[in-house]
């Protein structure tokens, strides 16, 4: 299945999904590529616009601090890398404002191999399986509407190929929406 499918069918899931089982559906738009000591320049533009869904906290892994899981796309305005995927979300605070650590795996649609003219590496992302860390800060406007600002990272982490490791760093702001 190639990533652009990957993305057609979170889309028909998160479309589908029943809300009497889902915690809230998120949307957010980012900055594309961020300079941040985490990544190596991957030589990409754009936006991104990512559209995701999180089912409500696990309760048997209280252990671990009662997760949600997620899945999420994200699709690039200029035709660069986009992804989809799904992962762990933690919410720690109950007040107005909140810390939301996540992780999780995505397939993305980038170059695996991107050799830099000038000192000829290769930039490209090396796996089409990738690592994705977030971090997001928190405000809760209602108990149905939050608002986010959000960092998302994808890389190999070197996991999945030890020759390298580039990433992409995307920064903005969602909107989270309780069902």
């Amino acid at each position: 299945m190639t990533p652009r499918r990957y993305l057609l069918a979170l889309a028909t899931l998160l479309a589908t999904a029943s809300p009497a089982c889902a915690d809230e559906l998120f949307v957010g738009a980012y900055v594309h590529e961020v300079d941040t000591p985490f990544t190596l320049k991957v030589a990409e533009q754009g936006a991104d616009l990512a559209l995701g869904y999180r089912f409500k906290p696990i309760e048997s892994l209280g252990a671990i601090g009662k997760p949600a899981p997620y899945v999420i796309a994200s699709l690039n305005t200029a035709g660069d890398t986009s992804f989809a995927g799904a992962g762990l979300s933690w919410t720690i605070g109950k007040g107005r404002f909140y810390f939301r650590p996540a992780v999780g795996l995505i397939v993305h649609d980038g170059d695996l191999h991107r050799i830099d003219p000038a000192n000829g590496s290769d930039r490209g992302l090396g796996s089409r399986v990738l690592f994705e860390p977030e971090l997001a800060l928190g405000w809760r406007a209602s108990e149905r509407v939050a608002i986010e600002a959000s960092w998302m990272h994808i890389s190999s982490a070197q996991l999945f190929n030890s020759e390298q490791n580039p990433g992409i760093d995307m920064m903005g702001l969602r909107l989270n929406l309780g069902l």
